[in-house]
């Protein structure tokens, strides 16, 4: 198949590097030059050093980029087999982009697009074919994150999904079919890991060094909710956060948190702005943790439960199955467990324990525990066999 992919951001430059990699003639458009430059010499850089490290040869590295077509036309699309777009996360934007598209490419080709949060739906209902259109979600860094979310849309033919999820597969991704609800299974499932941390620091239980301790040192995250948020970026990540709580109907699950908003609003984005959470700057001092073992299992029970409670909803309401659901927390975002799997480990009467200590201190709808967990508790299930 031959790929187009529309946009040469890190996203963009990564998904083409992919499809190279892998035999693929891929066209690469992007209308900003500076942008499109930047992400080939980067790439170019990156091949180079695996090239260094043994890893690749030159004649491998010669072919991949060989292989990348480079142009500011949509126009060279016409004889692509299928188009992934990855531009800004906005809707309006990508409306107007597939339309163009469509009036460019074949009729058997399929459109993509890489939108983490939108509805794939809306997307496709801009198009004369809106069967052709279907979500593939990559993670960031696409060449080395091996999760790949597929998102069919309610109009997207049984053709295009089949060969849309067997060409990501034949790239050695990991694919999970996700229903085109806000967030899919991994920005909607992981929303507490980062406003439940926000939810704690705001009250004053914990500092962000405490917090971070906790759940690295004590529940096995490779990195903590802030350390996270400042590597992603808190306008990023508040952003998708806003997108969420507005696409559920303002549900107070996904609330956002003012102190994000404030840091985001002061441009203290995290490591791309040297400050965050944490200051980056040379010689600058961050905060100790406190390292009370009673807090840290305080603050890794509240928001593990949170994730588990989280992860069960989207299951009731069959978002994903259970198996896509933790394959894609454990590949898409590294988490130490699948967060159904650490529901039964923990067991399931112990997460409603604790959904309903938080519920009745708070009287919040944002505490109230998912239906599947009070129906397992009270049937005594589990989400998996014991030898799983």
């Amino acid at each position: 198949m031959k790929v187009g992919v529309l946009g040469a951001g890190s996203m963009g430059i990564g998904i083409a590097q992919i499809a190279a990699g892998f035999g693929h003639e891929v066209i690469l458009c992007d209308n900003n030059a500076a942008s499109m430059e930047r992400s080939i010499q980067g790439l170019t850089k990156i091949l180079h050093r695996l090239v260094e490290k043994g890893r690749i040869t030159t004649e491998y590295v010669r072919d991949l980029l060989g292989r990348i077509q480079q142009t500011s036309l949509i126009n060279e699309f016409n004889d692509c087999d299928i188009v992934i777009e990855a531009i800004v996360e906005n809707l309006a934007v990508k409306k107007s982009v597939f339309q163009k598209m469509e009036d460019v490419v074949s009729d058997t080709c399929i459109l993509a697009t890489n939108t983490s949060s939108l509805s794939v739906a809306s997307i496709a209902a801009a198009c004369q074919k809106p069967e052709r259109v279907i979500g593939v979600h990559f993670f960031n860094p696409a060449p080395l994150m091996k999760l790949v979310e597929i998102i069919p849309a309610i109009q997207t033919s049984a053709e295009v999904l089949k060969k849309s999820r067997d060409l990501i597969d034949s790239w050695q991704k990991v694919t999970v079919l996700a229903k085109d609800t806000p967030g899919f299974i991994v920005n909607r499932v992981a929303r507490p890991f980062y406003g439940e941390s926000l939810r704690i620091l705001e009250e004053g239980i914990a500092d962000v060094a405490t917090i971070d301790w906790a759940m690295t040192e004590l529940a096995g995250f490779r990195m903590g909710p802030f350390t996270l948020m400042d590597y992603i970026g808190n306008d990023v990540n508040y952003i998708v956060t806003e997108t969420v709580f507005t696409a559920f109907y303002f549900d107070p699950r996904y609330k956002p948190a003012f102190t994000q908003k404030r840091l985001s609003e002061a441009g203290y984005l995290g490591r791309k702005t040297g400050r965050g959470y944490y200051n980056y700057a040379e010689g600058a001092t961050n905060p100790k943790a406190n390292q009370d073992q009673a807090l840290g299992q305080q603050i890794v029970d509240r928001v593990i439960v949170m994730l588990i409670n989280e992860a069960a909803d989207a299951l009731f309401w069959n978002v994903a199955s259970a198996e896509d659901i933790d394959l894609a927390m454990t590949k898409g975002v590294n988490y130490p467990k699948g967060l159904l799997a650490w529901a039964d480990e923990w067991g399931i009467d112990k997460c409603v324990k604790l959904m309903e200590e938080l519920r009745e201190t708070y009287h919040e709808d944002r505490y109230r525990c998912s239906p599947l967990l009070l129906r397992m508790a009270r049937q005594g299930d589990m989400f998996f066999e014991e030898d799983v």
